[in-house]
């Protein structure tokens, strides 16, 4: 059982229990944590419940029990929402509370975030991952971690709980960065392979085994190897906004992203994969 300095049980809280919270608070679970979490979803709630986490009513209630939470929602906007709203996790708190926000957000959110949370009692810590779902499973994922370094060390048992290989990158907003950074890359070796690929069936030979060789080549990447054009990519919308937005924020061109961004969804339209909304207003 892991215990707080008072010697009780620590309890640390999910706030999305979807395809991330679940695995995440089921290793939390298996290393002697209490695990509490919240989401809008019966189907997560019930998938949650299955593997003992406690599902309570909402991020207030969340926030009001836990010792550290970890955000695991999809945008800005929902981050905000769960944080800040009459039933969100610092209505809860009422005091200090260690958040870990999981999601992928803007850097340039997550600094505002930092800005507005100063003197607060808030510790805060950004915790994107990488290597996908299948990594959430095994406990085998990437963190980028960004914070305080004397808070991110404190937390950091926990997250070796769900995670093979954790990188401090620096202060809070650091691991978002680093984030958008692995996306870029994703997308744009995504882009790569699908038109190398295309090319090649295109030439009469057959694609698929020109993949098994690729990924043993010097064009191996893990999006070729993983077939990850396969899944859905409900976020490379939003990862390639977030991308081109903090270039503009920084006056820099990036003509290559610029150029994925349009190849992702052209491959989208093209295949009959879903394109959701990214332009969602902040609560």
């Amino acid at each position: 059982m892991k215990q707080a300095a008072t010697g009780k049980q620590t309890t640390i809280g999910i706030v999305g229990l979807g395809k991330m919270g679940r695995p995440v608070g089921r290793h939390l679970l298996a290393a002697g944590y209490a695990v509490v979490g919240c989401d809008p979803v019966e189907a997560a709630r019930s998938e949650a419940a299955k593997v003992g986490i406690t599902v309570l009513d909402g991020p207030a209630a969340v926030g009001r029990v836990a010792d550290l939470v970890l955000i695991l929602v999809g945008f800005d906007n929902e981050v905000e929402a769960v944080l800040f709203s009459d039933d969100g996790i610092l209505a809860g708190a009422k005091g200090e509370v260690d958040i870990a926000i999981g999601s992928t957000i803007s850097p340039s959110y997550a600094w505002e975030l930092e800005q507005r949370l100063v003197g607060s009692g808030v510790g805060l810590i950004d915790l994107p991952s990488a290597r996908g779902e299948a990594a959430l499973e095994t406990g085998d994922v990437l963190l980028f971690g960004g914070g305080d370094t004397a808070l991110f060390e404190k937390w950091r048992p926990a997250f070796e709980t769900f995670a093979s290989d954790i990188f401090h990158l620096g202060g809070f907003g650091a691991g978002q960065v680093a984030k958008m950074a692995n996306n870029m890359i994703l997308w744009a070796c995504m882009s790569a392979n699908d038109e190398a690929l295309r090319l090649v069936e295109k030439m009469g030979v057959d694609p698929q085994k020109v993949r098994e060789a690729l990924c043993l080549s010097s064009a191996q990447n893990w999006s070729l190897t993983t077939r990850a054009e396969e899944k859905p990519m409900p976020w490379s919308e939003k990862d390639m906004r977030i991308a081109l937005d903090e270039a503009d924020h920084a006056r820099i061109s990036l003509p290559l992203a610029g150029t994925v961004s349009e190849v992702i969804k052209g491959y989208k339209i093209r295949n009959g994969i879903p394109m959701p909304s990214i332009r969602k207003a902040r609560a």
